[in-house]
């Protein structure tokens, strides 16, 4: 497929932001803000999103306590009666570990009580607590999620089920209630670095959240290429193809301070928040400054610097969706909330007009 036939189809860009809810002691105080307070914050955040134009609103699962959000849909379902007009998804629904059809019916309710605003993104998960803690078998990880994704795309089209899988209970005439006010609900997987997972979002058809938390994003270009030939070679409308690409970031109004506020917050996420525990994360401040350099994916600059970087991962991969989780390690509120807007009125408007400009230069060639 070639970019013409990338810009042609794309949905209109959209900008988002998603939280884990991380609880973290601030590097700065020494103080560690209260479970509801933490919860307070993501509520307030989506609301904020939600009035300053963004798109999309996503909360990831977790179950340490050193995180606040273990039940998504219950989160999502709080932030969808306060908020108007914002998507709201998982980011992500750790699906190995989790009944598809209690997942399925979970954001069929929200997608009610929203008003048609729910969406799932799934994923194998980076944290290993939830296999124990439900019961599966950490050895069991590939085919569980395999299992469990085919399973939610039937659930997302049938409202009477049967089927019968490896590791869950068989359905017989089974109905799965209540359906979503949308036809079906946007299904997406969230992946790292797998090739095979990216062919298998092309296959099925659904969305492909790539997540490129550091380092150059070019290598991940082939995942994008092996997404869009796996799904036109399963007849899948390129329309339908969408990519989002998902890392960290921090938004001030110049350089210097988006580094010099953001950095010791990074550090210290980064040491508390492993899944092993164990490794500690070393990263001077000078060479923190690569890490946020034009090339490199962590998103952490001005609003100008910002724009060019995802304008340049647009060139790399013809995606119509970028979030960023802004609220790492700490980060004070009102910090976040000044960074949610700078992504919203200086960001997001000039990114989308630019790539407006270049799908209309296109448009006349094919015309011809």
């Amino acid at each position: 497929m070639d970019n013409n036939t990338i810009e042609e189809t794309l949905p209109e860009f959209e900008f988002g932001i998603y939280t884990l809810g991380d609880i973290v002691t601030d590097c700065h105080t020494g103080q560690r803000i209260s479970p509801q307070q933490r919860m307070n914050e993501v509520i307030e955040a989506a609301k904020l999103a939600d009035e300053a134009g963004l798109d999309v609103f996503g909360v990831g699962e977790h179950h340490r306590l050193d995180f606040v959000i273990s039940s998504v849909p219950v989160v999502l379902a709080a932030i969808s009666q306060v908020t108007k007009r914002i998507k709201l998804t998982s980011a992500t629904t750790v699906l190995s570990t989790i009944d598809p059809v209690r997942v399925f019916e979970d954001f069929a309710s929200l997608d009610l009580l929203s008003g048609g605003r729910a969406e799932i993104i799934s994923g194998r998960g980076a944290f290993l607590e939830s296999f124990p803690l439900f019961g599966y078998e950490l050895e069991d990880y590939k085919q569980l999620f395999t299992e469990n994704l085919e399973l939610l795309l039937q659930l997302n089209q049938q409202e009477v089920m049967n089927w019968k899988g490896h590791f869950r209970s068989p359905l017989h005439n089974a109905e799965i209630a209540p359906r979503p006010l949308q036809q079906k609900l946007p299904l997406w997987v969230g992946i790292g670095g797998s090739a095979e997972s990216a062919e298998q979002a092309g296959r099925l058809g659904i969305g492909m959240a790539i997540a490129i938390l550091s380092g150059s994003p070019e290598p991940f270009q082939n995942l994008a290429n092996t997404y869009r030939k796996s799904g036109t070679a399963a007849g899948h409308a390129a329309a339908d193809l969408k990519i989002a690409i998902t890392s960290h970031g921090y938004i001030a109004k110049t350089s210097q301070q988006a580094l010099d506020e953001y950095y010791p917050y990074y550090y210290s996420y980064r040491n508390a928040i492993s899944p092993s525990r164990n490794q500690e994360y070393r990263v001077s401040r000078s060479d923190f400054g690569h890490f946020v350099s034009p090339v490199n994916t962590l998103a952490v600059g001005s609003p100008q610097q910002i724009i060019e970087k995802i304008l340049y991962q647009h060139e790399l991969f013809g995606h119509n969706r970028f979030m960023t989780q802004l609220d790492i390690g700490g980060i004070p509120y009102n910090k976040v909330a000044t960074a949610i807007e700078l992504l919203a009125t200086e960001v997001a408007p000039v990114v989308r007009r630019e790539i407006a400009k270049k799908s209309s230069r296109i448009s006349p060639a094919r015309e011809l």
